[in-house]
Protein backbone atom coordinates (compact mmCIF):
# COMPACT_ATOMS: atom_id res chain seq x y z
CA UNK A 1 0.00 0.00 0.00
CA UNK A 2 1.47 3.05 -1.24
CA UNK A 3 1.60 5.98 1.48
CA UNK A 4 2.92 9.33 2.69
CA UNK A 5 5.33 9.45 5.43
CA UNK A 6 5.92 13.00 7.21
CA UNK A 7 9.06 13.45 9.06
CA UNK A 8 9.93 15.85 11.41
CA UNK A 9 13.35 16.88 13.50
CA UNK A 10 13.63 19.62 15.67
CA UNK A 11 16.74 17.74 17.58
CA UNK A 12 19.34 20.34 16.77
CA UNK A 13 20.00 23.94 16.44
CA UNK A 14 18.26 23.76 12.60
CA UNK A 15 15.39 21.37 12.28
CA UNK A 16 13.55 20.10 8.50
CA UNK A 17 10.36 18.34 8.13
CA UNK A 18 10.39 16.24 5.00
CA UNK A 19 7.46 14.26 2.68
CA UNK A 20 8.14 11.27 1.35
CA UNK A 21 6.04 8.22 -0.39
CA UNK A 22 6.88 4.49 -0.57
CA UNK A 23 6.50 2.96 -3.86
CA UNK A 24 3.67 0.67 -4.24
CA UNK A 25 5.03 -2.18 -3.46
CA UNK A 26 6.30 -0.95 -0.26
CA UNK A 27 9.88 -1.89 -0.65
CA UNK A 28 11.38 1.42 -1.08
CA UNK A 29 10.52 5.28 0.13
CA UNK A 30 10.95 8.21 -1.91
CA UNK A 31 11.48 11.88 -0.45
CA UNK A 32 9.40 14.27 -2.62
CA UNK A 33 10.69 17.74 -0.57
CA UNK A 34 12.19 18.63 2.49
CA UNK A 35 11.83 21.76 4.03
CA UNK A 36 14.64 23.67 6.13
CA UNK A 37 13.30 24.86 9.48
CA UNK A 38 15.51 27.48 11.20
CA UNK A 39 16.43 27.25 14.87
CA UNK A 40 15.13 29.27 17.81
CA UNK A 41 11.23 29.51 15.73
CA UNK A 42 10.42 26.07 15.94
CA UNK A 43 7.29 26.86 17.76
CA UNK A 44 6.37 29.59 15.54
CA UNK A 45 7.70 27.44 12.14
CA UNK A 46 6.65 24.22 12.13
CA UNK A 47 2.71 23.75 11.94
CA UNK A 48 2.90 26.44 9.33
CA UNK A 49 5.70 24.70 7.78
CA UNK A 50 3.85 21.42 7.24
CA UNK A 51 0.80 22.88 6.16
CA UNK A 52 2.54 24.49 3.81
CA UNK A 53 4.32 21.60 2.23
CA UNK A 54 0.99 19.80 2.22
CA UNK A 55 -0.43 22.19 -0.08
CA UNK A 56 2.40 22.56 -2.18
CA UNK A 57 2.20 18.74 -2.94
CA UNK A 58 -1.54 19.10 -3.67
CA UNK A 59 -2.01 16.82 -0.07
CA UNK A 60 -4.64 16.77 3.26
CA UNK A 61 -3.68 15.93 6.55
CA UNK A 62 -5.98 12.83 5.79
CA UNK A 63 -3.56 11.25 3.04
CA UNK A 64 -0.48 10.99 5.73
CA UNK A 65 0.11 7.33 6.46
CA UNK A 66 2.64 7.09 8.88
CA UNK A 67 4.67 9.60 10.92
CA UNK A 68 8.69 9.62 11.77
CA UNK A 69 10.27 12.35 14.53
CA UNK A 70 13.62 12.31 15.65
CA UNK A 71 13.17 11.80 19.50
CA UNK A 72 16.72 12.57 20.55
CA UNK A 73 18.98 13.51 22.00
CA UNK A 74 19.07 17.00 21.67
CA UNK A 75 17.80 20.45 22.39
CA UNK A 76 15.11 20.30 25.23
CA UNK A 77 12.91 23.10 23.54
CA UNK A 78 13.43 21.52 20.12
CA UNK A 79 12.34 17.91 20.89
CA UNK A 80 9.29 19.13 22.43
CA UNK A 81 8.05 21.17 19.92
CA UNK A 82 8.60 18.86 17.39
CA UNK A 83 7.11 15.73 19.24
CA UNK A 84 4.13 17.50 20.28
CA UNK A 85 3.68 18.30 16.21
CA UNK A 86 3.51 14.67 15.93
CA UNK A 87 1.65 13.54 19.01
CA UNK A 88 -1.14 15.95 18.06
CA UNK A 89 -1.37 14.80 13.85
CA UNK A 90 -0.94 11.17 14.87
CA UNK A 91 -3.77 11.00 17.13
CA UNK A 92 -6.10 12.48 15.40
CA UNK A 93 -5.12 10.53 12.41
CA UNK A 94 -4.78 7.06 14.42
CA UNK A 95 -1.13 6.95 12.18
CA UNK A 96 1.81 4.75 13.53
CA UNK A 97 5.26 6.72 14.64
CA UNK A 98 8.08 5.69 14.36
CA UNK A 99 10.23 7.30 17.25
CA UNK A 100 13.97 7.90 15.96
CA UNK A 101 17.01 8.30 18.07
CA UNK A 102 19.99 10.62 16.22
CA UNK A 103 22.50 8.37 17.66
CA UNK A 104 21.15 5.20 15.53
CA UNK A 105 21.27 7.71 12.75
CA UNK A 106 25.00 8.81 13.56
CA UNK A 107 25.64 4.24 14.07
CA UNK A 108 23.76 3.95 10.33
CA UNK A 109 25.83 6.44 8.92
CA UNK A 110 28.83 3.95 8.91
CA UNK A 111 31.08 4.31 5.99
CA UNK A 112 32.67 1.36 5.92
CA UNK A 113 30.18 -1.62 5.83
CA UNK A 114 31.80 -3.86 7.86
CA UNK A 115 29.33 -5.35 10.15
CA UNK A 116 30.42 -4.85 13.93
CA UNK A 117 29.83 -2.54 17.11
CA UNK A 118 30.25 1.06 16.72
CA UNK A 119 29.97 3.58 19.07
CA UNK A 120 27.47 6.71 17.93
CA UNK A 121 29.23 9.70 18.94
CA UNK A 122 27.60 13.47 19.15
CA UNK A 123 28.64 16.82 20.80
CA UNK A 124 26.66 17.12 24.11
CA UNK A 125 28.63 19.80 25.21
CA UNK A 126 29.48 21.24 29.09
CA UNK A 127 32.47 18.39 28.15
CA UNK A 128 29.92 15.93 27.50
CA UNK A 129 29.34 12.98 24.83
CA UNK A 130 26.01 11.40 23.81
CA UNK A 131 26.98 7.81 23.12
CA UNK A 132 25.09 5.08 21.43
CA UNK A 133 26.46 1.89 21.42
CA UNK A 134 25.37 0.09 18.02
CA UNK A 135 25.81 -3.54 16.41
CA UNK A 136 25.25 -3.11 12.48
CA UNK A 137 24.57 -4.97 9.68
CA UNK A 138 27.05 -4.93 6.34
CA UNK A 139 23.69 -4.50 4.50
CA UNK A 140 21.67 -1.40 4.49
CA UNK A 141 18.06 -1.74 5.42
CA UNK A 142 19.54 -4.22 8.58
CA UNK A 143 18.25 -3.19 11.50
CA UNK A 144 21.40 -1.64 14.15
CA UNK A 145 20.91 -3.18 17.46
CA UNK A 146 20.83 -0.75 20.59
CA UNK A 147 23.68 -2.07 23.48
CA UNK A 148 22.86 1.57 25.11
CA UNK A 149 22.74 4.90 24.93
CA UNK A 150 24.77 7.09 27.47
CA UNK A 151 25.99 10.58 28.16
CA UNK A 152 29.43 10.41 29.14
CA UNK A 153 32.75 12.66 29.81
CA UNK A 154 35.06 13.14 26.92
CA UNK A 155 37.65 11.57 28.85
CA UNK A 156 35.24 8.26 29.83
CA UNK A 157 34.29 8.57 26.54
CA UNK A 158 37.78 8.34 25.33
CA UNK A 159 38.33 5.20 27.41
CA UNK A 160 34.96 3.07 26.41
CA UNK A 161 36.19 4.24 22.67
CA UNK A 162 39.31 1.99 22.95
CA UNK A 163 39.50 -1.39 20.80
CA UNK A 164 35.78 -0.01 19.27
CA UNK A 165 35.05 2.21 16.04
CA UNK A 166 33.51 5.41 16.71
CA UNK A 167 31.51 7.22 14.18
CA UNK A 168 30.70 10.92 14.89
CA UNK A 169 29.41 13.83 12.32
CA UNK A 170 31.45 16.04 14.70
CA UNK A 171 35.09 16.84 13.64
CA UNK A 172 36.09 18.15 17.09
CA UNK A 173 35.25 15.31 18.81
CA UNK A 174 36.63 13.03 15.49
CA UNK A 175 40.29 14.92 16.14
CA UNK A 176 39.78 14.08 20.09
CA UNK A 177 39.57 10.28 18.96
CA UNK A 178 42.04 10.31 16.94
CA UNK A 179 44.60 11.78 19.29
CA UNK A 180 43.68 9.19 21.51
CA UNK A 181 45.00 6.80 18.96
CA UNK A 182 41.39 5.41 18.06
CA UNK A 183 40.01 4.67 14.54
CA UNK A 184 37.14 7.42 13.79
CA UNK A 185 35.02 7.11 10.92
CA UNK A 186 33.64 10.90 10.43
CA UNK A 187 30.17 11.29 8.63
CA UNK A 188 27.87 13.88 7.22
CA UNK A 189 25.03 14.80 9.65
CA UNK A 190 22.35 12.99 9.43
CA UNK A 191 19.81 14.61 7.16
CA UNK A 192 16.20 14.63 6.09
CA UNK A 193 16.63 11.77 3.80
CA UNK A 194 18.61 9.25 5.93
CA UNK A 195 16.28 10.36 9.21
CA UNK A 196 13.36 9.26 6.39
CA UNK A 197 14.98 6.32 5.43
CA UNK A 198 15.51 4.81 9.20
CA UNK A 199 11.76 5.98 9.66
CA UNK A 200 10.83 3.57 6.86
CA UNK A 201 12.43 0.66 8.13
CA UNK A 202 11.06 0.84 11.58
CA UNK A 203 7.88 1.33 10.36
CA UNK A 204 8.25 -1.71 8.08
CA UNK A 205 9.05 -4.27 11.03
CA UNK A 206 6.24 -2.58 13.05
CA UNK A 207 8.62 -0.55 15.54
CA UNK A 208 6.45 2.19 16.02
CA UNK A 209 4.92 3.96 19.28
CA UNK A 210 1.23 5.21 19.81
CA UNK A 211 1.06 9.13 20.35
CA UNK A 212 0.79 8.10 24.13
CA UNK A 213 4.02 6.08 23.87
CA UNK A 214 5.92 8.81 22.12
CA UNK A 215 8.75 10.56 24.49
CA UNK A 216 11.50 12.29 24.20
CA UNK A 217 14.63 10.40 24.77
CA UNK A 218 17.36 13.14 26.32
CA UNK A 219 19.41 11.02 27.59
CA UNK A 220 20.40 14.36 29.95
CA UNK A 221 18.69 15.40 32.65
CA UNK A 222 17.14 19.05 31.95
CA UNK A 223 18.61 22.01 34.19
CA UNK A 224 15.17 22.22 35.48
CA UNK A 225 15.52 18.34 36.79
CA UNK A 226 18.99 18.86 38.25
CA UNK A 227 18.91 22.04 40.22
CA UNK A 228 15.30 20.99 41.22
CA UNK A 229 16.58 17.57 43.50
CA UNK A 230 17.36 18.42 46.83
CA UNK A 231 20.63 18.05 48.02
CA UNK A 232 21.93 15.05 50.16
Amino acid sequence: MSQLLLVVDTSGKNGSIALARATSDDTEIDVLEVVPLAGGAFSAQLVPEIAALLERRKCSKTDLGAFAVVSGPGSFTGLRVGLAAIKALAEVLQKPIAAISLLEAVAKGKINTKPGRVLAALDAGRGDVYVGDYEVGAQLHTPARMHSERLLSREEFVAVAKEMTVVTPDAALADMVRAAGIWVELIEYPDSAAIVRLGWEHLRRGDTVSPQELEANYIRHSDAEIFSKPAS
